[in-house]
């Protein structure tokens, strides 16, 4: 049995939380054991605002409410030697994070004999972290194709699902992107403009939205409401029907 450790820079990859389900995914095809631990700073408040889907699909958040300069990388590091000391020490370490501050925690790691996974962002990556790891690295964007490949062929006709978070994200953004072409925000209308998102299932019906609890959305009507429930849209009638558009502090997010 493997025992997998994820770690998370979220200030230095701030987009992980579009494909956090992807990376867990991923990491529970190397090892029968995933303990994903995330690292952000409270006093930040978009990285306050990312941690609370981390944590619903069940990221240990971390926060490291700090003015310091790399202080929640100090705590990573300090974390991942602490881990590598216990009883159940990880076999494979995969780090989030394209921060050259953990050139030498990655070759302290490989001296003890563990597997070292980077992911980073495009444009945003240390060179020495790739000649570091080399076919260990890749980048986030490759998630889909990676999670993709490792999947049995049986499950292409189970309903295309998608994790309620990044249903939640392509909802905000194509709100937004109907008001930016000053077009109206009806449900139709945006039920079309979320299938533009490159992270929208390519299906011909709306796809299975998942929340962390159990709760399922077969249905754009049903989903919008409980974005609406939430607090995340609303709705206001203009001539027959119905337009949504984003709360105050969602429209920071977009």
């Amino acid at each position: 049995m493997n025992f997998v450790s994820v770690y998370c820079d979220l200030q230095n990859v701030y987009s992980i939380q579009k494909s956090a389900h992807l990376l867990l995914s991923f990491a529970h095809k190397q090892g029968d054991s995933v303990v994903p631990k995330v690292y952000y700073n409270s006093q930040c408040q978009n990285q306050a605002q990312a941690k609370e889907p981390l944590s619903n699909l069940g990221f240990d958040c971390r926060d490291v409410p700090c003015p310091l300069k790399n202080s929640a990388d100090y705590k990573l590091i300090a974390d991942c030697i602490k881990d590598i000391q216990s009883n159940r020490s990880p076999d494979i370490i995969i780090l989030v994070s394209g921060d050259g501050d953990f050139c030498s925690l990655v070759y302290i790691l490989q001296k003890l004999g563990k597997k070292v996974i980077i992911f980073a962002q495009r444009g945003n990556v240390k060179q020495k972290l790739i000649e570091l790891v080399q076919d260990d690295f890749y980048f986030l964007d490759q998630l889909p194709e990676l999670v993709q490949v490792k999947t049995n062929p049986q499950t292409t006709a189970v309903k295309a699902q998608l994790i309620y978070e990044e249903a939640i994200d392509c909802l905000r953004n194509a709100i937004q992107t109907a008001l930016n072409q000053g077009q109206r925000t009806s449900l139709s209308k945006i039920g079309k403009l979320m299938r533009h998102n490159p992270h929208f299932p390519k299906c011909r019906k709306f796809p299975l939205v998942c929340k962390s609890d159990g709760t399922r959305f077969s249905q754009l009507s049903k989903f919008v409401n409980a974005a609406i429930a939430e607090g995340i849209v609303y709705a206001k009638t203009t001539g027959k029907e119905q337009e949504l558009f984003l709360s105050e502090r969602n429209r920071l997010l977009v």
